[in-house]
């Protein structure tokens, strides 16, 4: 339930007369109906007020939603009040100063705020006034746009109002009129409000159906009990809301956080058990290293600066006895795209940008094309073969992708990792291991307008290497488990 659902559920307990006992000895809501009706006959009479049919309306009690205690009492919203109008039809001459000038738009969440007003003469709104006069203790209620929101006038500062707000009236020794605000904010009212509004755009709650709304008329000494249960509550609502709040931004990140946790999990040998039959680390980092030398000899790639030592404290975490720390040009060849910025051609050959990398594909939706003889020079270096890897370098920092490739493409300022040829290294595994890797490589990455991230940091990154048959038992494990984080949306 939403807090927002739990203040509606307080005002419909409050209305259907659940919120606190009823007691005999307060009287009845047709009493108090009665002596509104007598003291508003009165005031007629007296020519303080003018009559006014709208507080005549009559309620058709075929239409009641729900039972209310015995001593209360069914009405019209319009035959509890002496006085329901609006502010003027005409848009009036507005001033840099005088007297202030309420429209809909001076009314949130419940308050009236007179700190950005329009400003009329002080001769226009007594000639506004006195048709509509708002007073302190007064209900405001806006008709226009967003219909349906109540405000207490608790200001004595003088002020008119605009079409697009409603002026309540009445007895304030009948009707208490902080029960009467929160009846108007509660469902009952509100769903009339929805339902009666009419017009496209600027919809209208006319006064005719405001004044025709359904009410419940309590004691007023009941109205005043309900009042004090219902602001005992609300602060509890408050703290709610800032639970909820929590909890809200809880679940939105749960499903990213476990994902985090699963992939750290798998690169600490956490996540499958380790098999001494499957070898180790180090024998791995060995057969590597005996095949770069052999693809040295052959010129098939070229012999690098040695990488440096790695020092202890470098150790992110500890590491299961069989694996081995090693940086990731020991394992892998690290590459990049062209920095050239090539023409480009109506169609051609697809140039792979970082903005292209999207969730663990390229998207070609908004790829630019270059020519074949461009794109054969790019790929004299930066040849993008099966299950080689993606990873933007510039920008967006991160979306690895495994390749699998389906059509020639070329490569633009992103980073390429490459197996070495006849290497028992799972490209699966350093997938994930790069999806993972990502997170710190974002907090770190230099640069002012783009962010970046060097190849020699790359070269260097360490790596958690373990047997190749744990590497792929890994990677399963992962995309076994993954699945289950997206439910949890």
């Amino acid at each position: 339930m939403t807090p927002e659902q739990l203040k509606a559920s307080i005002l419909q307990y409050a209305i259907q007369g659940k919120l606190v006992e009823q007691r005999a000895e307060e009287g009845t809501g047709e009493e108090l109906f009665q002596e509104i009706e007598r003291k508003r006959e009165v005031l007629i009479k007296e020519k303080i007020i003018k009559k006014d049919k709208r507080t005549n309306s009559i309620i058709n009690f075929q239409e009641v939603p729900f039972d209310i205690p015995e001593n209360w009492m069914w009405v019209t919203l319009g035959s509890i009040l002496n006085k329901l109008t609006d502010g003027t039809h005409k848009t009036p001459k507005y001033t840099s100063t005088g007297v202030k000038f309420v429209s809909v738009k001076d009314m949130s969440n419940g308050f009236l705020s007179l700190e950005n007003t329009k400003y009329i003469s002080e001769e226009e709104h007594k000639e506004l006034y006195a048709r509509c006069n708002p007073e302190k203790e007064d209900l405001i209620l806006s008709k226009v746009g967003t219909t349906g929101v109540p405000a207490i006038v608790d200001t004595t500062e003088p002020f008119s109002l605009f079409v697009s707000v409603a002026l309540l009236k009445f007895d304030c020794k009948c009707i208490d009129v902080e029960f009467l605000y929160y009846m108007l904010m509660s469902p009952l009212v509100q769903a009339q409000a929805t339902e009666n509004t009419r017009g496209v755009g600027n919809k209208n709650w006319v006064l005719d159906a405001i004044a025709s709304t359904m009410v419940v008329l309590p004691p007023l000494v009941e109205q005043k009990r309900i009042v004090a249960k219902i602001e005992e509550l609300l602060p509890l609502v408050d703290r709610y809301a800032a639970s909820y709040e929590k909890l809200e931004q809880f679940n939105a990140k749960f499903p990213e956080d476990m994902k985090k946790s699963i992939l750290q999990y798998a690169i600490q040998g956490k996540l499958v058990e380790q098999r001494a039959e499957e070898g180790t680390g180090e024998e791995l980092y060995q057969q590597i290293q005996a095949e770069k030398q052999r693809l040295i000899a052959e010129k098939k790639i070229k012999k690098e600066k040695p990488l440096p030592e790695i020092a202890e404290n470098e150790i992110p975490f500890d590491i299961p006895e069989s694996w081995k720390w090693v940086r990731l040009s020991d394992i892998i060849d690290v590459r990049d795209g062209t920095h050239d910025s090539p023409k480009y051609v109506p169609m051609g050959i697809p140039l792979v940008t970082s903005k292209n990398l999207s969730n663990g594909t390229i998207d070609y939706g908004n790829v630019k094309y270059i020519t074949q003889e461009d794109a054969d020079k790019i790929n004299a270096r930066s040849m993008v073969d099966d299950d080689d890897i993606l990873f933007a370098m510039i920008g967006s920092i991160g979306n690895p992708v495994l390749v699998k490739k389906d059509s020639e493409f070329c490569i633009k300022n992103m980073a390429l990792f490459k197996k070495f040829a006849d290497t028992d290294i799972s490209m699966q595994y350093m997938y994930w291991f790069f999806f993972y890797a990502q997170y710190k490589l974002k907090k770190e990455a230099s640069g002012g307008v783009q962010s970046f991230i060097s190849l020699s940091r790359f070269r260097e990154y360490l790596v958690p290497l373990p047997p190749y048959e744990e590497q792929i038992r890994i990677a399963n494990k992962i995309e076994q488990i993954l699945p289950l984080c997206k439910r949890l949306k």
